[in-house]
């Protein structure tokens, strides 16, 4: 599990940064990648990146602001060309299928595999046996809302060389015992699966925000986070400014992964304004208040420990 910063910049592209997106890879959990947000040009970022879209199966969109959505239509359609056939879920505010149906359909894109629109509200916005997302409303100028992605717990190792010291070789048993259940030995011995497997894996915790200024929403959801991603749009010099525009400074950010317990920051969504060494500033103001900071850029890769 890794996350691959596609778009770190913050309204408008800069030389340095493209608008806002980052992929969520689970090639070890599930083959697939998930997509957090997609400023324009995202799919030129992929192309110079190792991704690829046809292994997109969920795009999480935190609202509707341009820096946020419109490199959409141009994804959607290059992944249907590139060869993706597999089906893909959009989940994201309300509106976004209104605004995302006339482009498509008035363009005549072809889709070659099944695109499913979701638009969510507060609350779990997809599960299945490994993963569970949930989504809360931040504090912003329209509805945004921050994602967070939480792996379940994994079963714990089983204790081969226990079952071995019962004489039991290694076979379909095995197998069951693995999963708990009660078996009966070939000498009528009843074992108890659950007594030879270790305590279950912790699985990891993923919080991606969109824009916000600090709120409780987002310390809530990023409670215990193996990785916070926030935005740092100002330094705490523009705190009026950042206030103005429902925007956070790095300080801001700081203080909700501490208040959190998070375990990492990455900041990102740096306005333009901080250009090559003068971003340096946004990540010495949030360390002095949440040190384990780490100051994202365009094609920079974290892996979630």
């Amino acid at each position: 599990m890794e996350l691959y910063f596609l778009g770190t910049g913050a309204g408008m592209p800069s030389k340095e940064r493209n608008v806002t997106s980052v992929a969520l890879t689970l090639y070890d959990e599930r083959g697939t990648m998930w997509l957090f947000d997609c400023g324009e040009g995202t799919q030129h970022q992929m192309l110079r990146s190792p991704l690829k879209a046809s292994r997109l199966e969920h795009i999480y969109i935190t609202h509707l602001h341009g820096d946020h959505v419109y490199g959409l239509p141009g994804l959607l359609t290059s992944r249907s060309n590139q060869g993706g056939s597999s089906p893909l879920v959009l989940f994201g505010p309300p509106g976004i299928e209104a605004m995302l149906e006339p482009v498509l359909r008035l363009s005549q894109a072809h889709l070659a595999y099944e695109l499913t629109i979701r638009e969510v509200s507060e609350g779990t916005v997809f599960e299945d046996d490994r993963f569970v997302v949930v989504c809360g409303k931040l504090d912003h100028r329209i509805d945004s809302y921050g994602y967070r992605i939480v792996e379940k717990n994994k079963p714990g190792k089983l204790d081969a060389e226990k079952l071995k010291a019962l004489g039991l070789p290694p076979g379909p048993l095995f197998g069951k015992i693995k999963r708990g259940e009660t078996v009966e030995l070939p000498d009528g011995t009843i074992v108890d699966g659950t007594s030879f497997i270790g305590p279950p894996i912790r699985g990891k915790t993923v919080v991606i925000l969109g824009d916000t200024r600090k709120c409780d929403t987002a310390v809530a959801l990023a409670e215990q986070a193996d990785v916070l991603v926030h935005e740092a749009t100002f330094d705490s010099s523009l705190n009026d400014l950042a206030q103005a525009y429902y925007h956070s400074t790095a300080k801001d950010a700081a203080e909700t992964a501490r208040k959190a317990g998070a375990k990492s920051l990455l900041l990102t969504h740096i306005s333009s304004r901080y250009q090559e060494e003068d971003a340096l500033r946004l990540l010495d103001e949030a360390r002095k208040h949440f040190p384990e900071t780490k100051l994202a850029k365009d094609h920079w890769t974290f892996p979630v420990a």
